[in-house]
């Protein structure tokens, strides 16, 4: 029998952790899967869909996950509710997912922080959008900050009508202000290599219980050792990227783990990026 192939499309994907990870947890489920990447533009998806097609599945990057949507058979709910894909399974259809949520809950999960109370999201782009659908589902009281008002006031009403009873208010983030029980970073402010910025006021940090960062380069961020230092509870973007990956092969092979596993995976995970990014 032939090995199965994967691959993560994306443009430009230069430096990605997919390989290392999904290789891994196809070891650790005894499945047999060969994992590559493949550099693929929206303009190139019209003559390389046949080839992705002949894949057993794959995952997707920016600036692919709403672009590859016409070329499947249908989505999943949690995928059409977003309107974003980073997961594919082919067989008798192409049907397309999105693991990203997945991965954000198990990471606050694991971090034991509750997803609850008033909560603040910095950002209005793909990332912004996954924290603010599950808040909204979660009865989360949510403030969505970002530095353009427009694009926050944009993205809160998109949130309203496909979720009614969101509970969304918009502020920048000079403006930001008040007590929340969790901070979540959506934006790349202290991304590597400006690993020096903060997006936020150190003011309003203060007052955040929980701080969850999506950046997992560096491992952590400005914004998650001042929270650390002021005694919250935080955690960066690696152990997202890890479970996110969890659940596309939940989707793909129903596999399941020893929670002791991914940890581990996280903490190799943590340490192959080191020598990618850190030589």
């Amino acid at each position: 029998m032939p090995e199965r192939k994967f691959a993560v499309i994306g443009h430009p994907i230069g430096h990605t952790m997919s390989p290392f990870i999904h290789k891994r947890l196809f070891e650790l489920a005894h499945e047999k899967g060969e994992y590559t990447i493949l550099d693929i533009s929206p303009d190139e998806l019209p003559v390389k869909i046949k080839n992705l097609n002949e894949l057993s599945g794959y995952n997707i990057t920016i600036p692919n996950k709403q672009a590859i949507i016409p070329y499947l058979d249908r989505l999943d709910e949690k995928a059409a509710l977003y309107g974003s894909v980073n997961t594919v399974k082919n067989g008798s259809e192409c049907v397309g997912f999105t693991t990203d949520p997945n991965g954000f809950l198990k990471a606050l999960e694991y971090a034991n922080i509750s997803f609850s109370g008033n909560i603040a999201i910095i950002g209005c782009g793909g990332a912004a959008r996954t924290f603010l659908y599950e808040a909204a589902l979660a009865g989360c009281n949510i403030t969505l900050v970002a530095r353009d008002i427009g694009k926050a006031d944009s993205l809160a009403k998109e949130a309203v009508q496909k979720i009614p009873n969101a509970n969304i208010n918009t502020c920048l983030i000079s403006d930001l202000n008040g007590e929340f029980d969790l901070l979540a970073n959506a934006t790349p402010v202290g991304m590597y290599p400006n690993t020096n910025h903060i997006p936020v006021s150190e003011k309003a940090l203060a007052k955040c219980k929980n701080v969850f960062d999506a950046i997992y380069n560096p491992l952590e961020t400005v914004l998650i050792q001042k929270a650390k230092a002021n005694g919250s509870n935080a955690v960066g973007g690696m152990s997202m990227l890890v479970w996110q990956a969890v659940a596309a092969h939940e989707i793909w092979d129903n596999s399941t783990y020893h929670i002791d596993d991914i940890n581990q995976l996280i903490e190799d995970s943590a340490k192959e990026m080191k020598k990618i990014f850190y030589k």
